[in-house]
């Protein structure tokens, strides 16, 4: 095919190759020639010549399959993947290894303790997954021949000899595991062919730091190279820069000045995508306002950070302890921001600090304090903060004697996750030890925090910046569904409009307590739990969150740069006064963007691990106004004529009752399933009823849906945790299959059977930006609305 427009791949090979196809493109749109353009990396050639390189780009998919119930996992011609990351390397292999360590999903490289293992590699060579590189690797281990690998998976003959390469160095080091020394020559040959520090340890059965230290007895270390448009034909001029151990001198010096260096986000995955970089942006702009020189690593060639205009030297690079080092030792910088990229940076923290670097912000201890979900729920009670009754686990047996003694549902929780990972609500003991083989080993070395899952609560969250402890600005939201959704996946409000005042008094005190306590210093999160007027705390994120660009976006008062000005001890230009987010004269609302008409056979449905790509944001003279704008805006469509009913539990029934009223008020023709249109009839609203997918009978669910007679359907499942093939499961498939709008959550039902009887299409008023309450003094809006990122 053939698209006359830039692709998914023009922004890559724009960073493959410094060469600003976009850019080069608009010029030629605005009647400008080729030989006119100047070439941004050397400076003295035009834009007619074209990129040759003297280095090697790998680029791999980021995929999130394990994250959805059912999902087919095999990869095709339908695009599955929701991220990408990529590297640059001297060779195939460095950058094929840099580059599988990038995916963040725990490998240290293509071989090693921790890669995935394929139990039958040639079904996994046949049939393509996620996980087929590593199935590779270890087919050529056991002894498959190159020709029948080929055979199996149609990857070129080239490729193949340099994953055996990689293979081979790696055998090379696990022999040296036995108490065996690494040559300098072994040493200098597994760096060059990508191996990690992590990864030599691991294959020799050593520390990191051991292994680093005798490396940097050896006298290896990386080389910083520039991106060269003209494989060296020229001399570059350029800040976009990349490691390599296939060096023996640097391309740049040390730059004179005081620096930052800003750790950006990685892949965009669920739970981490634009929201961070967009916070990693606006830091880099503010410390280039305040006057220092800024050194972004990034490795996610979707990303603006990764832009080499958009700071003063861009290291396109892994964002772990190893390289992070190497930039830290070779700059120089004041120090480095980890509180912006999301929880790949926060990781780093921690270690970064025991190895000497200086953290910006907050305290690396204080991170892990708040990160570490025993800690803080020690700090809570030490505080006299309520939390959900928990317990810090190691065995199996002491998790269900908790589920028993504090009645299910239970919460399980591990320790530093991002997006929910591992975590999950049980209802009973079968789902508990489920959660449990999920959440990874259960064991001393692995702990879990069980805690009593609250039903029926409301949730909201503070997005705050504090100044050595104490709170500078903060923004409460609340959620449109009840806790159990992960915030990720929750449509968002602000300013609250279902919230008692006291519950926003309480959180904000709580809030103060737990910025004092911490002794926090730049941006963080708060998540907590509301029924009636009693709230409790969830956890605390001591970073920004992906909701501060909408907090931002809508107060007009850009927390990050509020943020940045604090961590480097400025004084700040403006700040979120107390009570001011009640005086403004509109609503936003941010609503979820999801992708499972993508992912072959995932269970739509919402918990506690969160499941959405990507997200909206929309303002309204009021809440109904702005909901239904962001709900047209992720998909749904009006006018909604007949819609389908399957309300799951008696009380999800006795709940939307008043809502099916509504919606019968505005004459919309209501299908239901029998217990459902039973229950309705029983207080006098008139349903039709549909038959369930596997009776078999006329008038059958699925035919209707087929037929596109149904325009929305409410699906509310009995359990969302379930896995079997049923009704509800088919139900829910069939709808995203077939484009209909889906509803799995009654709280985000009631919210819009309300909307619909108070707003028509027609009251959706278009306006500006600026339209919805005055500018600040003497500055521009900070920023449009976001629009949705899906899988694309």
């Amino acid at each position: 095919e053939v698209n006359a427009r830039l692709s998914r791949s023009s922004a890559l090979a724009s960073k493959a190759t410094g060469y600003p196809l976009a850019l080069i493109a608009a010029k030629l749109g605005l009647g400008c020639g080729l030989p006119e353009l100047r070439n941004s990396i050397t400076g003295a050639t035009t834009a007619c010549f074209e990129p040759a390189l003297d280095y090697v780009v790998v680029k791999i998919p980021r995929w999130d399959l394990q994250k959805f119930q059912r999902v087919s996992r095999r990869i095709g011609s339908a695009m599955k993947s929701v991220g990408e990351v990529m590297a640059i390397g001297r060779t195939f292999e460095e950058a094929l290894q840099k580059a599988l360590r990038m995916l963040d999903i725990g490998a240290a490289g293509l071989v090693g303790k921790s890669v995935p293992r394929a139990a039958d590699p040639e079904a996994e060579l046949a049939e393509p997954t996620p996980e087929r590189i590593f199935a590779v690797a270890e087919a050529i281990r056991r002894g498959m021949s190159l020709d029948r690998i080929h055979e199996l998976s149609g990857i070129d003959r080239w490729f193949l000899h340099g994953v055996r390469h990689i293979v081979e160095v790696g055998e090379s080091l696990r022999a040296c595991c036995d108490g065996g020394v690494i040559s300098r020559g072994l040493m200098r040959e597994a760096k060059r062919t990508g191996f990690a520090d992590r990864q030599i340890a691991e294959l020799t059965r050593q520390g990191e730091k051991d292994v680093r230290t005798q490396r940097e007895d050896y006298g290896i270390r990386p080389y910083v190279k520039q991106i060269d448009t003209l494989a060296a034909e020229y001399p570059a001029r350029t800040n976009y820069l990349y490691l390599t151990y296939h060096a023996c001198e640097d391309d740049v010096e040390r730059a004179e000045g005081e620096s930052v260096l800003v750790l950006g986000s990685g892949a965009y995955c669920i739970g981490s995508s634009v929201e961070f970089d967009w916070c990693s942006v606006n830091t880099v702009l503010t410390l280039r306002r305040l006057g220092y020189r800024t050194v972004t690593i990034n490795y996610n060639p979707e990303t603006v950070s990764t832009d080499y205009n958009e700071c003063d030297r861009l290291y396109f690079e892994e964002l772990s302890l190893e390289s992070v080092l190497a930039i830290y030792e070779r700059e120089c910088p004041l120090g480095v921001v980890v509180s912006m990229g999301g929880q790949i940076p926060n990781r780093l923290a921690l270690p970064l600090h025991e190895a000497g670097v200086t953290i910006l912000g907050t305290s690396a201890s204080s991170i892990d304090t708040a990160e570490n979900r025993h800690k803080f729920s020690r700090l809570l009670d030490t505080l006299g903060i309520e939390q959900p009754e928990w317990k810090e686990l190691v065995t199996i047996e002491e998790a269900k004697a908790f589920a028993k003694r504090v009645a299910y549902p239970v919460l399980v929780r591990p320790s530093y996750v991002l997006s929910g990972a591992a975590m999950g609500v049980a209802s009973d003991e079968r789902e508990l030890l489920a959660f449990l083989r999920k959440a990874a080993q259960v064991s001393p070395d692995h702990p879990i925090v069980m805690s009593k899952f609250i039903e029926n609560a409301k949730e909201l969250e503070v997005d705050a910046v504090a100044c050595r402890g104490e709170l500078r600005a903060s923004a409460i939201s609340e959620h449109v569904e009840n806790a159990g959704v992960h915030s990720g996946d929750a449509t968002l409000v602000l300013p609250p409009q279902r919230t008692y005042l006291e519950t926003i008094r309480r959180i904000k005190k709580i809030t103060e307590k737990i910025a004092c306590a911490l002794e926090l210093h730049g941006p963080f999160n708060i998540q907590f739990i509301a029924k009636g007027n009693e709230v409790k705390v969830i956890e605390c994120n001591v970073r920004a969150s992906r909701s501060f660009p909408f907090v931002s976006k809508i107060l007009r008062t850009n927390l990050v740069e509020l943020a940045t000005e604090v961590m480097m001890g400025r004084q700040a230009t403006r700040a979120l006064m107390n009570g001011s987010m009640f005086d403004l004269d509109y609503v936003g609302v941010k609503a979820p963007q999801f992708s499972f008409t993508r992912l072959d056979g995932a269970d739509p449905t919402l918990g506690v691990e969160m499941a959405s790509t990507g997200e909206v944001a929309c303002l309204g003279d009021d809440f109904e106004e702005a909901f239904l704008k962001a709900l047209l805006s992720v998909g749904y469509r009006l006018p909604i004529r007949t819609v389908l009913l399957s309300t799951g539990p008696v009380a999800a029934k006795a709940a939307f009752l008043e809502g099916s009223r509504q919606l019968q008020a505005l004459g919309v023709k209501l299908y239901a399933t029998k217990g459902t249109a039973e229950f309705l009839q029983t207080h006098g609203v008139e349903a039709t009823v549909l038959h369930w997918p596997l009776e078999k009978r006329d008038p059958n669910i699925l035919d209707y849906l087929a037929a596109k007679r149904v325009d929305l359907v409410i699906n509310i499942p009995k359990n969302s945790q379930e896995e079997e093939l049923t009704n509800d499961y088919i139900i829910r498939r069939r709808t995203v299959d077939l484009g209909i709008p889906l509803i799995t959550n009654i709280q985000l039902a009631q919210r819009l059977a309300e909307a619909l009887t108070r707003k028509r299409f027609d009251d959706l008023h278009v306006k500006s930006r600026g339209e919805y309450g005055p500018h600040e003094t003497g500055r521009a809006p900070v920023a449009t609305l976001a629009t949705a990122e899906s899988v694309r």
